[in-house]
């Protein structure tokens, strides 16, 4: 057994005060590109909780990426340390809201494992910012732990893998580019000059050049190293001064850097100056659409109802910590697409660009007056959400706060909300709501940004605003809505019954008058009509009387809508309620608590300038029409005459439907499994995370007991033996030896230096190359010392080692791996390293 040869001190030395500089530039070039990337997605976050996150996780990578480096781990022990760490770190970084009980970190288990699946595709649904909220941090986590980790792991290498490092940073780096927003920064002005989108356009050159010095550093030190390995190896003595042809290639590189500089920081964004941006998120969009949903101004009428009318549907009161007012008005739908039928949310014709979105932190709400509300549900349900103004945040409380703000979308466009949590809002949901109320304009002083198309309106609409218009523009419907107003009677029914209806008891010396529901523009041409109709009769302009149009308003707020789009305004319906108003004889919700006969709709036009205001709509009820002259008609039925026919008529078949009395009443003592879905939910996505974290790992040790077991039992004596020796060169290796292939088995036994080796070796060599007839008793025997020495190399380093041993990759990837005995005559350039014959200047 020949002693292992030693290596001198001087090339450890060499070795060790190599890979110095190596390391200091690869950690430098590692905190580069984490500050970076940290940059270009703080858009995205925004939050404490992202910087708290990208620091420790940069720690934590690079901590990990060291101590795998300074022990020499391979790559499936660095992902296992890696994933510990996502594991470990998982909650209190990325998913902080679940910091708490033992259920609320089990729960928090299960998201940050659906945010390791799901987290980036929820990421580009949210609206930004998206703050700490659920698990939208999760791909954070991964880009700075795991990307710092792999950067430093590459760039610290000595062979051509290295360059790996580049591609892995310049994809930390485009996270928060690609997963960012559709607008760009504001362009960045110096005297006649304009830089366009500024932030972007410094986050990619920041990164291209820190990939370019890092690439040209590590060019220059391999350069070097290769140098003093070839003078090492035949005595020259190299010069340190720079060459011309250096000088020369360095002012080349410096050029080409320069120029390109240009083109990306004038050329490029000057080009794309207008363009919207497209980002990830751009071709993704809400996973709500409200076009289909039914209007809640086609059931508007259904509030005033006497089984509805006294209810109290929400209560809103002052925030306990309030630091704004209370909003004049509550919303809850804004409505901006009307088909001539039914005025709806979205769809085709809508005036609002905007569209529902999830809202996880705080928007950006402009500027007014701050306003800041608690709304309490009471009867209210449906997906419709009560809000205040322009929303800036929202805070939701109880037991469904967590399910309720995951539902929560907002159209800031519309300024309107919705929550689909369990099909809506149910009694006793709560939140707080602050936002900003926008100054109030005059009506009277807007100016019409011109026609913003949609269906036409009736013939007598437009022949009503012709005969009553007086100027342009705002002053114009200001006047409009106001005799509209004057001559339109309040009526929320059409029959009467033998009580007064609950709504009109609230009303103060009201006569009943009947009106029909529905706001299509059928039901609008009729009121207008009738306005035409009475405007013409002598016994109107006798009594100065000239109420016509009945009804309340749900149809009064689409005609003035039609109007304002007829004087060239954009409008919609608004449906809420007032807390407060300076208009007598409009309903208000007393003390705070909005009863479903408070709610009103209200019309909201735009001005040239972009701002809606709001335009009351409600007619009076004082002054009754005349009975004598307004009385409402009958509805006409068109009869169609057809001819003469006999057709056969085929009965349907009978449909078999169970009766009420037939039902089985539920069984109330039945027992409750409400819990065991959510239990079940849990539990699948836990072991979907153990699946995905040691998955891997099952796998190759079923492989390495699966080859085993074919070495053991497969073929003759001869080739069980010859499997067995195999086993133990691949135990070997595992355990971290080296099996050059150029040694024979006596060889390798030796290297491997374990008790019984030696006599492997030779049993080995005795059943391969010798025609003796071996029994299988022999075989066995022989797996048996495999065995033993093979749980000797597994345990001689430790438990840890030894387990690590169990899933290396290195004996199944060894077949693979190329011969490396041969070497090419340019081998100066790779590994080896010579002694010098003198020492090195």
């Amino acid at each position: 057994m020949s002693a292992p040869i030693p290596v001198p001190a001087r090339t450890d030395a060499a070795s060790a005060g190599a890979a110095v500089p190596r390391i200091a530039v690869g950690v430098a070039f590692a905190l580069v590109i984490a500050t970076i990337a940290a940059v270009a997605a703080w858009p995205i976050y925004r939050s404490g909780s992202f910087t708290l996150l990208v620091v420790t996780g940069t720690l934590v990578g690079g901590g990990i990426a060291a101590l795998a480096w300074w022990r020499r781990w391979n790559g499936w022990s660095v992902a296992g340390l890696l994933a510990a760490a996502v594991l470990l770190l998982g909650i209190p970084l990325a998913v902080p809201s679940r910091l708490g009980s033992p259920e609320d970190l089990l729960r928090g288990l299960g998201e940050l494992a659906g945010g390791l699946v799901l987290g980036w595709k929820d990421l580009v649904t949210v609206e930004l910012p998206v703050g700490s909220y659920r698990n939208l941090l999760v791909p954070a986590l991964v880009v700075f732990l795991v990307g710092t980790c792999v950067v430093l792991m590459l760039a610290w290498r000595e062979d051509s893998a290295a360059y790996a490092a580049v591609p892995v940073a310049l994809g930390m780096v485009t996270f928060g580019l690609f997963f960012g927003r559709t607008t760009v920064s504001a362009p960045w002005r110096l005297g006649p000059v304009a830089l366009y989108a500024p932030v972007e356009t410094a986050v990619g050159i920041a990164g291209l050049v820190t990939c370019l010095l890092w690439l040209a550093w590590r060019t220059h030190d391999e350069r070097v190293r290769a140098l003093q390995r070839a003078a090492a190896a035949s005595g020259v003595r190299i010069s340190r001064r720079p060459t011309g042809a250096d000088r020369r290639r360095t002012a080349l590189g410096a050029a080409m850097v320069a120029g390109a500089l240009v083109l990306v920081v004038v050329v490029v964004p000057f080009a794309a100056r207008g363009a919207e941006r497209e980002v990830l998120r751009s071709a993704v969009g809400p996973d709500i659409d409200l076009s289909a949903e039914v209007s809640p101004l086609a059931e508007y009428r259904a509030l005033f109802g006497d089984d509805r009318a006294d209810d109290v549907l929400f209560t809103v009161k002052a925030a306990d910590d309030s630091g704004g007012a209370l909003p004049e008005r509550v919303r809850i739908a804004t409505l901006d697409a009307y088909d001539g039928e039914v005025f709806r949310s979205g769809g085709e014709g809508a005036v609002d660009a905007g569209r529902f979105v999830r809202v996880p932190s705080t928007l950006d709400a402009g500027e007014g007056s701050p306003v800041e509300a608690r709304v309490e549900i009471d009867a209210w349900d449906g997906i419709w959400m009560p809000t205040a103004g322009r929303l800036s945040t929202v805070e939701f409380e109880g037991d469904r706060s967590a399910t309720l703000a995951d539902r929560f979308y907002y159209n800031a466009a519309a300024a309107a909300g919705v929550q689909t949590a369990g099909g809506g809002l149910s009694s006793g949901d709560s939140y707080v709501v602050r936002g900003i109320e926008p100054p109030t304009a005059d009506l009277a002083e807007l100016e019409a940004p011109g026609s913003p198309g949609g269906v036409s309106a009736p013939d007598s609409l437009r022949t009503w605003m012709d005969e009553h218009a007086t100027g342009s523009g705002g002053a114009a419907l200001a006047g409009l809505v106001s005799l509209l107003r004057e001559r339109g009677y309040l009526s929320h029914g059409l029959s009467r019954g033998e009580e007064p209806p609950a709504w009109a008891t609230a009303l103060p010396d009201y006569t009943f008058q009947p009106s029909a529901s529905g706001h299509s523009l059928a039901r609008v041409d009729t009121m207008f009509a009738r306005l035409l109709e009475r405007e013409t009769d002598q016994r109107a302009a006798a009594s100065d009387n000239y109420v016509a149009a009945i009804g309340d308003d749900e149809q009064f707020a689409v005609a003035v809508a039609l109007m304002a789009r007829e004087l060239g305004f954009p409008s919609r319906v608004v449906l809420g309620a007032r807390l407060t108003s300076a208009e007598p004889g409009l309903a208000t919700c007393d003390d705070g608590a909005c009863r479903a006969q408070d709610l009103t709709a209200w019309t909201e036009v735009q001005s040239a300038a972009g701002e809606w205001v709001a335009v009351d709509v409600t007619p009076q009820y004082a002054v009754s029409p005349s009975l004598d002259v307004t009385e409402q008609r009958d509805p006409e039925n068109v009869t169609e005459v057809r001819p003469d026919s006999v057709e056969e008529v085929v009965p349907p078949d009978p449909a078999q439907e169970d009766s009420g009395e037939e039902r089985t009443p539920e069984d109330d003592s039945a027992v409750d499994l409400a819990w065991l879905w959510p239990a079940l939910r849990i539990g699948g996505i836990v072991l979907l995370v153990l699946v995905l974290a040691f998955g891997p790992l099952l796998i190759i040790v079923g492989t390495k007991a699966a080859r085993r077991r074919t070495r053991r039992r497969t073929g003759t004596p001869a080739s069980r033996i010859a499997g067995g020796w195999d086993e133990y060169v691949d135990a070997a290796l595992d355990a971290g030896r080296t099996a050059p292939r150029t040694l024979t088995r006596s060889e390798l036994a030796a290297a491997f230096a374990t008790p019984a080796g030696p006599d492997l070796a030779r049993a080995a060599d005795r059943a391969v190359f010798s025609r003796a007839e071996l029994s299988a008793d022999e075989a066995r025997r022989y797996w048996a010392a495999v065995d033993a020495e093979r749980r000797i190399l597994r345990r001689e380093k430790g438990f840890w080692r030894g387990a690590l041993a169990t899933v290396s990759l290195r004996s199944l990837l060894r077949p693979l791996a190329p011969e490396t005995g041969v070497r090419s005559r340019f081998a100066e350039r790779g590994r080896r390293r010579a002694q010098p014959v003198r020492p090195m200047p």
